[in-house]
């Protein structure tokens, strides 16, 4: 029961801030971004902040530390929203959800708290915000007021649950017009991020063209996994429909497949689709899952 559930009074009785920031020092002012630590405390647990502002990201990025010792004490990261909407838009897999963002009646009240994966949003007419995180799959809306949240500090069945250090990630994306315009993107940025690494090639000129092993044409089509056919070297390709919209959208591999077909998500009962030399054109519907069986 302890860990399971949430009071539904929590927004309204025994909450509390954190102390005023013990330290704020900017620890980068570079070209790419700029970062500032600040670190918070109460009498038992540590917050260090390092807040982000990237040149060519749309994004303010929180990278949080906690040195948690609390017990039976919600941890949560708030975000007033100065947006005008009664509903709030949820990601869950594959899909989206919409909840109120009022109290006024009993079914409301009861789904204070609502399960999410990558990102929730507000939107007006023209504009909105988007709360990400890369680990954090509990929010809450009340009118105005983003919420996400971070730690619980149960101690039934485990009496110590939560205690120690923890690192998360979360972001705040502001855009224009509502959250088709580049939240799911900023999201799978935020949990994909782009890696470097050091080469040993020592040539000279232009690095060579390195194509994506498949790329989709659609802004609101996601190739979502790519896997290795079960029972064959063939490879499954998995994306979905993001917006909930439809339309056509062109797939491009960077070789050139032997064969494509379609097929179930127990990737069987394929069906031959038509290629095109490196592309593959698809009608979608909204929130579609298409399972591709790709050879090569």
């Amino acid at each position: 029961h302890d860990a399971w559930d949430i009071d539904h009074n929590f927004d309204q009785e025994r909450t509390w801030e954190p102390g005023p920031a013990e330290s704020v020092e900017v620890l980068e002012r570079g070209p790419v971004r700029g970062v500032v630590r600040i670190v918070r405390r109460t009498e038992k647990s540590t917050f260090t902040q390092y807040l982000t502002l990237y040149a060519c990201h749309p994004r303010i990025e929180v990278r949080l530390e906690v040195d948690w010792h609390e017990q039976r004490t919600l941890l949560k990261a708030a975000f007033p929203i100065n947006v005008l909407t009664h509903r709030a838009t949820y990601e869950i897999q594959f899909g989206t959800i919409e909840r109120a963002t009022h109290r006024n009646t009993e079914l409301d009240r009861g789904r204070f708290e609502v399960p999410a994966q990558r990102w929730a949003d507000l939107s007006e007419g023209n504009y909105g915000a988007s709360l990400l995180n890369d680990c954090k799959y509990g929010y809450d809306v009340k009118d105005h007021l983003m919420r996400l949240s971070l730690l619980r500090g149960s101690i039934d069945p485990d009496p110590d649950a939560d205690q120690g250090r923890h690192e998360m990630v979360y972001a705040l994306y502001p855009h224009a017009g509502d959250w088709r315009n580049g939240t799911v993107q900023q999201a799978q940025s935020l949990n994909t991020p782009l890696l470097a690494c050091a080469t040993r090639e020592t040539r000279r000129g232009p690095l060579p063209a390195i194509d994506s092993f498949a790329a989709t044409d659609a802004e609101n089509v996601f190739i979502e996994a790519v896997k290795k056919h079960e029972d064959s070297g063939a490879v499954i390709l998995r994306l979905y429909e993001a917006h909930g919209q439809r339309g056509e959208v062109t797939l491009t591999f960077g070789s050139k497949p032997k064969r494509v077909r379609e097929c179930d998500m127990m990737e069987e009962h394929g069906q031959p689709l038509k290629l095109k030399g490196h592309e593959l054109v698809l009608r979608v519907t909204p929130y579609e899952i298409r399972t591709l069986l790709v050879e090569f």
